[in-house]
Protein backbone atom coordinates (compact mmCIF):
# COMPACT_ATOMS: atom_id res chain seq x y z
CA UNK A 1 0.00 0.00 0.00
CA UNK A 2 2.95 2.46 0.84
CA UNK A 3 6.60 1.82 0.78
CA UNK A 4 7.85 0.65 4.27
CA UNK A 5 10.64 3.69 3.69
CA UNK A 6 8.13 6.47 3.51
CA UNK A 7 6.55 5.29 6.70
CA UNK A 8 9.81 5.22 8.61
CA UNK A 9 10.56 8.91 7.65
CA UNK A 10 6.84 9.49 8.45
CA UNK A 11 7.10 8.35 11.83
CA UNK A 12 10.68 10.12 12.53
CA UNK A 13 9.51 13.47 10.91
CA UNK A 14 6.62 13.07 13.44
CA UNK A 15 8.84 12.88 16.34
CA UNK A 16 11.32 15.44 15.89
CA UNK A 17 9.72 18.06 17.91
CA UNK A 18 9.50 15.48 21.27
CA UNK A 19 6.17 13.25 20.70
CA UNK A 20 7.14 9.70 22.50
CA UNK A 21 5.24 7.60 19.91
CA UNK A 22 4.19 7.91 16.44
CA UNK A 23 1.44 5.73 14.42
CA UNK A 24 0.69 5.65 11.20
CA UNK A 25 -2.74 4.05 9.60
CA UNK A 26 -3.14 3.70 5.83
CA UNK A 27 -6.23 2.51 4.47
CA UNK A 28 -7.62 1.19 1.07
CA UNK A 29 -11.20 0.54 1.16
CA UNK A 30 -13.71 -0.66 -1.93
CA UNK A 31 -17.77 -0.32 -1.22
CA UNK A 32 -20.56 -1.39 -3.02
CA UNK A 33 -24.24 -0.68 -2.27
CA UNK A 34 -27.19 -2.02 -4.24
CA UNK A 35 -30.65 -1.21 -2.93
CA UNK A 36 -34.25 -1.68 -3.80
CA UNK A 37 -37.68 -0.13 -2.97
CA UNK A 38 -40.98 -1.29 -3.91
CA UNK A 39 -39.18 -4.19 -5.85
CA UNK A 40 -37.74 -1.69 -7.71
CA UNK A 41 -33.44 -1.34 -8.28
CA UNK A 42 -32.90 2.68 -7.14
CA UNK A 43 -29.15 2.33 -5.87
CA UNK A 44 -26.47 1.13 -7.59
CA UNK A 45 -23.11 2.52 -6.16
CA UNK A 46 -19.45 1.48 -5.37
CA UNK A 47 -16.44 3.34 -4.19
CA UNK A 48 -13.20 3.85 -3.04
CA UNK A 49 -11.37 5.72 -0.04
CA UNK A 50 -7.49 5.58 0.25
CA UNK A 51 -5.91 7.57 2.68
CA UNK A 52 -3.31 7.77 5.61
CA UNK A 53 -3.95 9.02 9.00
CA UNK A 54 -0.71 9.81 11.36
CA UNK A 55 -1.01 10.29 15.76
CA UNK A 56 1.54 11.49 17.33
CA UNK A 57 1.69 11.12 21.85
CA UNK A 58 3.04 13.13 23.81
CA UNK A 59 2.68 11.69 27.51
CA UNK A 60 -1.36 11.50 27.60
CA UNK A 61 -1.86 14.39 25.22
CA UNK A 62 -2.31 13.45 21.23
CA UNK A 63 -2.78 14.94 17.79
CA UNK A 64 -4.42 13.59 14.67
CA UNK A 65 -3.74 14.73 11.30
CA UNK A 66 -4.92 12.79 7.70
CA UNK A 67 -4.43 13.24 3.85
CA UNK A 68 -5.74 11.38 0.74
CA UNK A 69 -2.23 12.84 -1.01
CA UNK A 70 -0.26 9.84 -0.91
CA UNK A 71 3.06 11.48 -2.40
CA UNK A 72 6.06 11.33 -0.61
CA UNK A 73 6.37 15.63 -0.02
CA UNK A 74 2.74 15.41 1.47
CA UNK A 75 3.33 12.68 3.66
CA UNK A 76 6.70 14.03 5.31
CA UNK A 77 4.63 17.79 5.14
CA UNK A 78 1.85 15.93 7.31
CA UNK A 79 4.28 14.59 9.75
CA UNK A 80 5.75 17.72 10.42
CA UNK A 81 2.60 20.08 10.55
CA UNK A 82 1.23 17.51 13.51
CA UNK A 83 4.23 17.52 15.15
CA UNK A 84 4.57 21.20 15.48
CA UNK A 85 1.11 20.66 18.36
CA UNK A 86 3.72 18.99 20.43
CA UNK A 87 5.79 20.55 22.93
CA UNK A 88 8.47 18.45 24.42
CA UNK A 89 12.28 20.09 23.31
CA UNK A 90 12.59 16.39 20.91
CA UNK A 91 16.38 16.96 18.72
CA UNK A 92 15.45 16.47 15.02
CA UNK A 93 16.80 13.35 13.33
CA UNK A 94 17.46 11.75 16.99
CA UNK A 95 15.25 8.59 16.40
CA UNK A 96 15.76 5.91 14.08
CA UNK A 97 13.02 4.06 13.72
CA UNK A 98 13.27 0.20 12.09
CA UNK A 99 10.16 -1.82 11.27
CA UNK A 100 9.44 -5.42 11.96
CA UNK A 101 6.42 -7.19 9.57
CA UNK A 102 4.53 -9.11 11.51
CA UNK A 103 2.66 -12.03 10.02
CA UNK A 104 -1.47 -11.91 11.22
CA UNK A 105 -3.23 -15.24 11.39
CA UNK A 106 -6.58 -14.99 9.81
CA UNK A 107 -9.45 -16.09 11.89
CA UNK A 108 -12.21 -15.00 9.68
CA UNK A 109 -11.88 -17.16 6.28
CA UNK A 110 -13.84 -15.45 2.80
CA UNK A 111 -14.87 -18.21 0.72
CA UNK A 112 -16.68 -15.12 -2.09
CA UNK A 113 -14.99 -12.03 -2.18
CA UNK A 114 -17.34 -9.25 -2.77
CA UNK A 115 -16.91 -8.13 -6.96
CA UNK A 116 -19.33 -6.63 -9.07
CA UNK A 117 -20.02 -9.54 -11.49
CA UNK A 118 -22.72 -10.94 -8.81
CA UNK A 119 -24.83 -7.71 -9.11
CA UNK A 120 -27.34 -9.97 -11.04
CA UNK A 121 -27.17 -12.66 -7.83
CA UNK A 122 -27.50 -9.76 -5.28
CA UNK A 123 -30.43 -8.30 -7.18
CA UNK A 124 -32.23 -11.42 -7.54
CA UNK A 125 -31.68 -12.08 -3.49
CA UNK A 126 -33.50 -8.77 -3.14
CA UNK A 127 -36.71 -9.29 -5.28
CA UNK A 128 -36.88 -12.54 -2.89
CA UNK A 129 -36.63 -10.49 0.87
CA UNK A 130 -39.27 -7.60 -1.34
CA UNK A 131 -41.75 -10.72 -2.43
CA UNK A 132 -41.61 -12.42 0.76
CA UNK A 133 -42.48 -9.23 2.96
CA UNK A 134 -44.95 -7.64 0.57
CA UNK A 135 -46.84 -10.66 0.41
CA UNK A 136 -47.02 -11.60 4.27
CA UNK A 137 -50.11 -9.97 5.08
CA UNK A 138 -52.47 -7.05 2.65
CA UNK A 139 -51.24 -4.58 5.81
CA UNK A 140 -47.64 -4.04 4.15
CA UNK A 141 -47.85 -1.13 1.80
CA UNK A 142 -43.86 -0.95 1.34
CA UNK A 143 -40.39 -2.44 1.60
CA UNK A 144 -36.97 -1.27 1.10
CA UNK A 145 -34.32 -3.93 0.21
CA UNK A 146 -30.66 -3.18 0.34
CA UNK A 147 -27.19 -4.69 0.13
CA UNK A 148 -23.96 -3.59 1.18
CA UNK A 149 -20.44 -4.87 1.32
CA UNK A 150 -17.20 -3.35 2.20
CA UNK A 151 -13.61 -4.44 1.73
CA UNK A 152 -10.89 -2.56 3.37
CA UNK A 153 -7.16 -3.70 3.38
CA UNK A 154 -5.28 -1.91 6.47
CA UNK A 155 -1.34 -1.18 7.19
CA UNK A 156 -0.77 0.17 10.69
CA UNK A 157 2.76 1.21 11.52
CA UNK A 158 4.16 2.94 15.03
CA UNK A 159 7.40 4.18 15.83
CA UNK A 160 7.78 0.57 18.17
CA UNK A 161 8.44 -1.14 15.17
CA UNK A 162 5.45 -3.07 14.62
CA UNK A 163 4.07 -3.42 10.67
CA UNK A 164 0.87 -4.86 10.06
CA UNK A 165 -1.34 -5.12 7.29
CA UNK A 166 -5.22 -7.18 7.31
CA UNK A 167 -8.24 -7.07 5.35
CA UNK A 168 -11.44 -7.07 6.53
CA UNK A 169 -14.65 -8.04 4.23
CA UNK A 170 -18.54 -7.20 5.76
CA UNK A 171 -21.20 -8.21 3.95
CA UNK A 172 -24.70 -7.24 5.46
CA UNK A 173 -28.33 -7.48 4.17
CA UNK A 174 -31.18 -4.58 5.45
CA UNK A 175 -34.55 -5.53 4.70
CA UNK A 176 -37.14 -3.15 6.44
CA UNK A 177 -41.43 -3.30 5.79
CA UNK A 178 -44.04 -0.96 6.11
CA UNK A 179 -47.66 -1.32 6.93
CA UNK A 180 -50.30 0.76 7.47
CA UNK A 181 -54.19 0.90 8.67
CA UNK A 182 -55.27 3.45 6.97
CA UNK A 183 -54.49 5.89 9.67
CA UNK A 184 -51.18 4.81 11.53
CA UNK A 185 -48.06 2.96 9.86
CA UNK A 186 -45.33 1.00 11.52
CA UNK A 187 -42.23 -0.70 10.07
CA UNK A 188 -40.30 -3.57 10.82
CA UNK A 189 -36.53 -4.28 10.26
CA UNK A 190 -33.92 -6.63 10.10
CA UNK A 191 -30.64 -6.19 9.36
CA UNK A 192 -28.11 -9.60 9.20
CA UNK A 193 -24.61 -9.22 8.20
CA UNK A 194 -21.13 -10.74 8.84
CA UNK A 195 -17.62 -10.75 8.58
CA UNK A 196 -17.66 -12.51 5.42
CA UNK A 197 -18.43 -12.51 1.74
CA UNK A 198 -20.85 -13.03 -0.72
CA UNK A 199 -20.97 -16.81 0.82
CA UNK A 200 -23.44 -14.55 3.47
CA UNK A 201 -25.75 -13.90 1.01
CA UNK A 202 -26.05 -17.44 0.16
CA UNK A 203 -26.54 -19.02 3.21
CA UNK A 204 -29.06 -16.81 4.68
CA UNK A 205 -32.56 -18.15 4.44
CA UNK A 206 -33.95 -14.43 3.49
CA UNK A 207 -37.53 -14.94 2.85
CA UNK A 208 -37.13 -16.02 6.81
CA UNK A 209 -35.65 -12.51 7.85
CA UNK A 210 -38.27 -11.00 4.74
CA UNK A 211 -40.91 -12.26 6.87
CA UNK A 212 -40.23 -11.26 10.12
CA UNK A 213 -40.02 -7.54 9.54
CA UNK A 214 -43.06 -7.79 7.94
CA UNK A 215 -44.62 -9.58 10.72
CA UNK A 216 -43.20 -6.84 13.54
CA UNK A 217 -45.07 -3.82 11.02
CA UNK A 218 -47.91 -5.77 10.56
CA UNK A 219 -48.64 -6.61 13.91
CA UNK A 220 -47.64 -3.65 15.47
CA UNK A 221 -49.75 -1.19 12.98
CA UNK A 222 -52.87 -3.19 14.50
CA UNK A 223 -51.37 -3.33 18.25
CA UNK A 224 -52.94 -1.08 21.31
CA UNK A 225 -51.02 1.33 23.06
CA UNK A 226 -48.33 -0.05 25.59
CA UNK A 227 -49.42 0.84 29.21
CA UNK A 228 -47.13 3.04 31.27
CA UNK A 229 -45.50 2.26 34.97
CA UNK A 230 -42.69 0.47 36.76
CA UNK A 231 -43.02 -3.07 35.20
CA UNK A 232 -41.47 -6.54 35.34
CA UNK A 233 -39.92 -6.41 31.31
CA UNK A 234 -38.64 -9.94 29.41
CA UNK A 235 -36.22 -8.70 26.71
CA UNK A 236 -35.30 -11.49 24.11
CA UNK A 237 -32.43 -12.86 23.07
CA UNK A 238 -30.22 -11.30 19.87
CA UNK A 239 -30.61 -7.40 19.18
CA UNK A 240 -32.33 -6.93 22.56
CA UNK A 241 -28.23 -6.89 23.62
CA UNK A 242 -28.35 -3.36 22.46
CA UNK A 243 -29.68 -2.22 25.56
CA UNK A 244 -26.63 -3.63 27.59
CA UNK A 245 -24.48 -2.70 24.85
CA UNK A 246 -25.93 1.17 24.73
CA UNK A 247 -26.48 1.86 28.83
CA UNK A 248 -23.35 0.24 29.95
CA UNK A 249 -21.50 -0.75 27.14
CA UNK A 250 -20.20 2.41 26.42
CA UNK A 251 -19.38 3.12 29.88
CA UNK A 252 -16.92 0.63 30.11
CA UNK A 253 -14.81 1.92 27.46
CA UNK A 254 -11.57 4.03 28.53
CA UNK A 255 -12.70 6.96 26.20
CA UNK A 256 -15.16 7.58 29.15
CA UNK A 257 -13.62 5.46 31.97
CA UNK A 258 -9.86 7.48 32.13
CA UNK A 259 -11.61 10.50 32.11
CA UNK A 260 -14.10 9.90 35.15
CA UNK A 261 -16.89 10.39 33.14
CA UNK A 262 -18.54 7.13 33.36
CA UNK A 263 -20.83 5.78 36.21
CA UNK A 264 -18.44 2.75 36.51
CA UNK A 265 -15.27 4.38 36.88
CA UNK A 266 -13.06 3.33 40.22
CA UNK A 267 -15.64 0.26 40.44
CA UNK A 268 -13.28 -2.90 39.02
CA UNK A 269 -14.30 -5.82 42.04
CA UNK A 270 -17.02 -4.10 42.99
CA UNK A 271 -20.60 -5.39 42.82
CA UNK A 272 -22.00 -3.80 39.58
CA UNK A 273 -24.72 -6.26 38.23
CA UNK A 274 -26.98 -8.66 39.42
CA UNK A 275 -25.11 -12.50 40.49
CA UNK A 276 -26.84 -14.03 37.55
CA UNK A 277 -25.06 -11.41 34.85
CA UNK A 278 -21.74 -12.48 33.30
CA UNK A 279 -20.98 -9.65 30.16
CA UNK A 280 -18.26 -9.80 27.95
CA UNK A 281 -16.29 -8.58 24.88
CA UNK A 282 -15.05 -10.29 22.09
CA UNK A 283 -13.22 -9.71 18.90
CA UNK A 284 -12.41 -12.96 18.03
CA UNK A 285 -15.53 -14.60 17.31
CA UNK A 286 -15.07 -16.53 13.83
CA UNK A 287 -16.42 -14.31 11.10
CA UNK A 288 -19.27 -12.08 13.66
CA UNK A 289 -20.05 -8.83 12.35
CA UNK A 290 -17.69 -7.20 14.67
CA UNK A 291 -14.56 -8.99 14.94
CA UNK A 292 -11.40 -8.22 13.78
CA UNK A 293 -8.22 -10.58 13.19
CA UNK A 294 -6.57 -6.79 14.86
CA UNK A 295 -7.79 -3.54 16.11
CA UNK A 296 -7.08 -0.21 14.15
CA UNK A 297 -4.11 -0.40 16.33
CA UNK A 298 -2.23 -3.11 15.50
CA UNK A 299 -3.17 -4.89 18.84
CA UNK A 300 -4.40 -8.67 18.30
CA UNK A 301 -8.72 -8.87 19.29
CA UNK A 302 -9.30 -10.86 22.28
CA UNK A 303 -11.80 -11.57 24.69
CA UNK A 304 -12.44 -9.40 27.17
CA UNK A 305 -14.65 -10.15 30.29
CA UNK A 306 -15.89 -7.08 31.53
CA UNK A 307 -18.47 -8.60 34.14
CA UNK A 308 -18.34 -11.77 35.77
CA UNK A 309 -21.04 -12.90 38.18
CA UNK A 310 -22.40 -10.02 38.63
CA UNK A 311 -18.24 -8.05 39.87
CA UNK A 312 -17.17 -5.65 37.53
CA UNK A 313 -13.56 -7.41 36.49
CA UNK A 314 -12.38 -4.50 33.44
CA UNK A 315 -12.85 -2.36 30.84
CA UNK A 316 -11.97 -1.62 27.29
CA UNK A 317 -8.75 -0.24 26.90
CA UNK A 318 -6.97 1.53 23.64
CA UNK A 319 -3.62 2.58 23.63
CA UNK A 320 -4.35 6.15 24.82
CA UNK A 321 -6.15 4.85 27.41
CA UNK A 322 -3.70 2.31 28.71
CA UNK A 323 -1.39 5.27 29.26
CA UNK A 324 -3.99 7.02 31.44
CA UNK A 325 -4.91 4.81 33.46
CA UNK A 326 -1.81 2.48 34.02
CA UNK A 327 -3.05 -0.59 32.55
CA UNK A 328 -2.78 -2.60 29.79
CA UNK A 329 -4.44 -2.44 26.17
CA UNK A 330 -7.55 -4.68 25.67
CA UNK A 331 -7.36 -4.78 22.00
CA UNK A 332 -10.08 -2.23 21.95
CA UNK A 333 -8.83 0.32 19.59
CA UNK A 334 -11.39 0.77 16.43
CA UNK A 335 -11.89 3.68 13.99
CA UNK A 336 -14.10 4.04 11.37
CA UNK A 337 -11.43 4.96 8.62
CA UNK A 338 -8.04 6.87 7.97
CA UNK A 339 -10.30 10.12 8.71
CA UNK A 340 -10.91 9.38 12.58
CA UNK A 341 -8.56 8.93 15.62
CA UNK A 342 -8.83 5.58 17.36
CA UNK A 343 -10.79 5.22 20.53
CA UNK A 344 -11.84 2.38 22.51
CA UNK A 345 -14.89 0.92 21.34
CA UNK A 346 -16.80 -2.43 21.74
CA UNK A 347 -16.84 -5.40 19.14
CA UNK A 348 -19.50 -8.01 19.76
CA UNK A 349 -20.68 -7.37 23.12
CA UNK A 350 -23.07 -9.76 25.13
CA UNK A 351 -24.44 -11.09 28.27
CA UNK A 352 -23.42 -15.15 28.45
CA UNK A 353 -25.96 -17.59 28.93
CA UNK A 354 -27.72 -18.11 31.89
CA UNK A 355 -29.73 -21.29 33.27
CA UNK A 356 -33.54 -21.15 32.88
CA UNK A 357 -35.56 -21.06 29.31
CA UNK A 358 -36.94 -19.07 27.42
CA UNK A 359 -40.42 -20.32 28.40
CA UNK A 360 -39.63 -20.47 31.84
CA UNK A 361 -39.14 -17.23 32.28
CA UNK A 362 -42.05 -15.95 30.75
CA UNK A 363 -44.20 -18.92 32.84
CA UNK A 364 -42.36 -16.97 36.15
CA UNK A 365 -43.93 -13.89 35.29
CA UNK A 366 -47.68 -12.80 36.13
CA UNK A 367 -47.90 -9.53 34.47
CA UNK A 368 -45.23 -7.13 32.37
CA UNK A 369 -44.14 -6.01 29.23
CA UNK A 370 -41.92 -9.10 26.72
CA UNK A 371 -39.79 -6.56 24.48
CA UNK A 372 -39.09 -8.94 21.61
CA UNK A 373 -37.53 -6.42 19.46
CA UNK A 374 -35.60 -3.26 20.69
CA UNK A 375 -35.33 -0.15 18.27
CA UNK A 376 -32.97 3.16 18.62
CA UNK A 377 -32.18 5.08 21.86
CA UNK A 378 -29.67 7.09 23.93
CA UNK A 379 -27.56 7.28 26.51
CA UNK A 380 -25.71 9.38 29.36
CA UNK A 381 -22.75 7.73 29.82
CA UNK A 382 -21.87 9.63 32.81
CA UNK A 383 -25.14 8.69 34.52
CA UNK A 384 -25.95 5.99 32.61
CA UNK A 385 -29.70 6.92 32.12
CA UNK A 386 -31.29 5.54 28.92
CA UNK A 387 -34.41 5.35 26.88
CA UNK A 388 -34.46 2.94 24.57
CA UNK A 389 -37.97 2.34 22.12
CA UNK A 390 -39.49 -0.53 21.87
CA UNK A 391 -39.95 -1.81 18.25
CA UNK A 392 -41.80 -5.18 18.82
CA UNK A 393 -43.56 -5.70 22.25
CA UNK A 394 -46.36 -7.53 23.84
CA UNK A 395 -48.15 -7.65 27.43
CA UNK A 396 -47.51 -10.81 29.44
CA UNK A 397 -50.45 -11.91 31.33
CA UNK A 398 -50.36 -15.22 33.08
CA UNK A 399 -47.43 -16.21 32.36
CA UNK A 400 -48.48 -15.96 28.90
CA UNK A 401 -47.38 -13.82 26.22
CA UNK A 402 -50.70 -12.22 25.10
CA UNK A 403 -52.03 -8.88 22.85
CA UNK A 404 -49.22 -6.82 21.64
CA UNK A 405 -48.62 -3.36 22.66
CA UNK A 406 -46.96 -0.58 20.40
CA UNK A 407 -45.56 2.97 21.64
CA UNK A 408 -43.59 1.05 24.66
CA UNK A 409 -40.46 2.94 25.68
CA UNK A 410 -37.66 1.26 28.25
CA UNK A 411 -36.25 4.06 30.38
CA UNK A 412 -33.77 3.53 33.31
CA UNK A 413 -30.21 3.87 34.52
CA UNK A 414 -28.15 1.04 33.38
CA UNK A 415 -26.48 -0.26 36.50
CA UNK A 416 -29.78 -0.15 38.11
CA UNK A 417 -30.79 -2.19 35.28
CA UNK A 418 -27.63 -4.74 35.31
CA UNK A 419 -29.13 -5.37 38.96
CA UNK A 420 -32.25 -6.10 38.44
CA UNK A 421 -31.61 -8.86 36.13
CA UNK A 422 -33.36 -11.83 37.88
CA UNK A 423 -33.64 -14.09 35.40
CA UNK A 424 -30.70 -15.09 32.47
CA UNK A 425 -31.86 -17.58 29.58
CA UNK A 426 -29.67 -19.87 27.87
CA UNK A 427 -30.89 -18.77 24.45
CA UNK A 428 -27.91 -16.55 23.66
CA UNK A 429 -27.60 -14.95 20.58
CA UNK A 430 -26.52 -12.03 18.43
CA UNK A 431 -27.88 -8.99 15.91
CA UNK A 432 -25.83 -6.61 14.10
CA UNK A 433 -25.87 -2.74 14.42
CA UNK A 434 -23.75 0.19 13.63
CA UNK A 435 -22.47 1.78 16.70
CA UNK A 436 -21.33 5.72 16.09
CA UNK A 437 -19.58 7.42 18.75
CA UNK A 438 -16.15 9.54 18.94
CA UNK A 439 -13.83 7.49 16.64
CA UNK A 440 -17.22 6.94 14.22
CA UNK A 441 -19.62 4.61 12.89
CA UNK A 442 -18.53 0.81 13.41
CA UNK A 443 -19.87 -2.59 12.68
CA UNK A 444 -20.75 -4.00 16.23
CA UNK A 445 -22.92 -7.43 17.42
CA UNK A 446 -25.16 -7.02 20.33
CA UNK A 447 -26.21 -10.03 21.85
CA UNK A 448 -27.85 -12.20 24.88
CA UNK A 449 -30.26 -14.76 25.78
CA UNK A 450 -33.49 -13.67 26.58
CA UNK A 451 -33.38 -11.68 30.44
CA UNK A 452 -36.10 -10.88 32.67
CA UNK A 453 -35.85 -6.93 34.46
CA UNK A 454 -37.76 -7.22 37.45
CA UNK A 455 -38.72 -3.67 37.26
CA UNK A 456 -38.45 -1.00 34.92
CA UNK A 457 -40.63 2.17 33.94
CA UNK A 458 -41.95 1.62 30.95
CA UNK A 459 -43.41 4.84 29.11
CA UNK A 460 -46.47 4.40 26.88
CA UNK A 461 -50.31 5.17 27.45
CA UNK A 462 -53.82 3.30 27.33
CA UNK A 463 -55.47 2.24 24.58
CA UNK A 464 -57.27 4.92 22.71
Amino acid sequence: MIHPTQIQDMLQAALETGGDFAEVFVEDRTNGQLGMTGGVVDTALSGRDFGIGIRIMKEHFSVYAYTSDMSEQSLIRLAKSAAKAIRGGGTPGTHTITLHPHAIPNQHPIAIIPDGSQKRAKIDMMRRAHEAASQYDPSITQTSVGISNSIQNVLIANSNGLLVEDTRTYTRMRISAIATDGEHRQSGFRGPGAYAGTEFLENLNIEENARHAARIASTMVKAGYAPSGRLPVVIENGFGGVLFHEACGHGLESTAVAHGTSVFANKIGQQVASPLVTAIDDGTIPNAWGSLNIDDEGAPTQRNVLIENGILKGYLIDRMGSRQMGVPATGSGRRQSYKFAPASRMNNTFIANGESTREEIIADTEYGIYAKSLGGGSVNTSTSEFNFAVEEAYMIRNGKIAEPVKGATLIGKGIETLQNIDRVGNNLDHGQGMCGSVSGSLPVNCGQPTIRVSEMTVGGRKGE
